[in-house]
């Protein structure tokens, strides 16, 4: 008996000390810690960080089209070498042949061999390698801002689940504790039901009630849940692993993230558009580089041997393998398209429509942004005057209804006054987190409007 006793002893420790260190290890995460995973994990901004140093790598490249062009080749050939008096145009593509100009075709095979090695640069373009790094640089810059605004808006998304999960949680708790109110009820009524004070159906109606009050805190725990599980696809954080811990250090007052500024210039959100339409202004300028005049060096040189000597004699076949002649040619010239004006009046005008669809675009932002702001501002006066009422409403409920008990045990009054109090008290408390939830709601989307929203993270303890 003694061992058997020993042996649970043991096994009741053993069992305390691994619930115990499963409570010690639940870890409780802040909304800066949930943003941060997100911004670490999720693989879209992964992709976008990829599509940064794809223009960056753009940039290089187009740095390198203007390096010097140095091509070197060689050709041997066997053929006929017979040609005519004459020119014409590079229409079409026609073998070349040198020399062979005689009374008669001569069908007899020649070989040849050429070597060339040729240069190309460009000694002047106007601007126009400035122009074109300028624009590839205008692209970095716009991808940077498109990642800013997809991070913005993802550390928004992550701090509205964060706020909607607290809100559950808080109503949670307030689902239990009506579920209890409940249970007293009905274990209240059973008692007065068995003595014969109270009739049955009184128990029947309060069970029917407490029914009610676990299926609203089924459906509560199931809004968690989802809650958690779209926390868990944006952060990478298993849903079982979130938990959140109440807010503690946030007053609610004005000196809670106070004068938050409309920020026109570093804001994500607006920023982005910015950025798009440095993009259409980049490229006017490029525009009007393209179709400037191109002043350009070329050098070459090469060496020709043929089977056919100077005298037009016809040698082997072999004679025509080497090289016999050498030859250099350096030269500067100069190109231009005279109908580059009307290509580059036409190209200016299609772009100029785009500076302005992205100059409006830009200001629909802001107008948008101003917009929420100042709703925000709205929200946040009626939610402030509502939570210094709402305490007093909460204090009142709960008296009536701890006086409608007292009454209903005295039989002073029905079941439905005592229901209807409780309903009240419920709709109380209910009433002053979703107050609650507003208010943080309300300066969370002006932040997130002013471009504060890292600031009031920050602030979320």
């Amino acid at each position: 008996m003694t061992t058997f006793l020993q042996r649970k002893c043991v096994l009741f420790c053993a069992i305390f000390l691994i619930l115990n260190n499963l409570q010690a290890q639940k870890h409780y995460y802040t909304l800066s810690q949930l943003v941060n995973a997100s911004q670490a994990y999720l693989p879209l901004l992964k992709q976008q960080q990829s599509i940064i140093n794809s223009a960056q790598a753009n940039v290089t490249d187009v740095k390198h089209s203007f390096l010097p062009q140095l091509k070197i080749s060689d050709e041997i050939n066997i053929g006929t070498d017979n040609s005519a008096a004459g020119a014409y145009l590079p229409i079409i593509t026609i073998p070349s042949a040198s020399g062979g100009i005689r009374a008669n075709n001569n069908y007899q095979p020649v070989t040849g061999n050429i070597g060339i090695l040729y240069g190309e640069y460009e000694l002047a373009n106007f601007g126009l390698t400035n122009a074109k790094i300028k624009a590839a640089e205008s692209l970095v810059s716009f991808q940077k801002s498109n990642y800013e605004k997809q991070l913005y808006e993802i550390k928004l998304q992550v701090c509205q689940l964060y706020f909607n999960l607290l809100q559950n949680k808080y109503r949670l708790l307030i689902d239990k504790q009506n579920i209890n109110r409940y249970n007293t009820i009905f274990t209240v009524i059973q008692s007065l039901a068995a003595s014969g004070i109270k009739a049955g159906a009184d128990s029947s109606l309060a069970k029917a009630e407490l029914s009610s009050t676990k299926i609203s805190y089924n459906q509560t725990l199931g809004r968690i849940e989802t809650l958690k599980q779209q926390l868990a696809y944006l952060t990478g954080i298993s849903s079982v692993q979130i938990n959140i811990d109440t807010l503690q250090n946030t007053s609610l007052n004005n000196s809670f993230l106070p004068n938050l500024l409309f920020d026109s210039v570093s804001n994500p959100l607006i920023d982005f558009y910015s950025k798009k339409k440095n993009i259409f202004l980049s490229n006017e300028t490029l525009i009007k580089k393209s179709y400037l005049p191109k002043v350009t060096l070329g050098a070459t040189t090469w060496a020709r041997g043929s089977s056919i000597f100077y005298n037009d004699d016809y040698k082997s076949l072999a004679n025509g393998l080497g090289y016999q002649r050498f030859n250099y040619l350096v030269g500067v010239g100069i190109t231009y398209n005279l109908f580059n004006g009307i290509h580059k009046k036409d190209k200016l005008n299609i772009n100029r429509y785009e500076i302005q669809a992205s100059d409006f675009e830009l200001q629909q932002q802001k107008l948008a942004l101003q917009s929420a702001s100042l709703q925000a501002d709205e929200t946040l006066k009626t939610t402030l005057q509502n939570l210094t009422e709402l305490p007093i409403q909460l204090n009142a409920a709960q008296d009536v209804y701890l006086q409608k008990q007292a009454q209903y045990k005295a039989g002073l009054i029905t079941l439905i006054d005592l229901t209807n109090a409780a309903f009240v008290l419920y709709r109380s408390q209910t009433n002053y987190i979703e107050t609650l939830s507003d208010w943080y709601a309300a300066k969370l989307n002006k932040a997130a409007a002013t471009g504060n929203l890292d600031l009031f993270i920050q602030n979320i303890k």
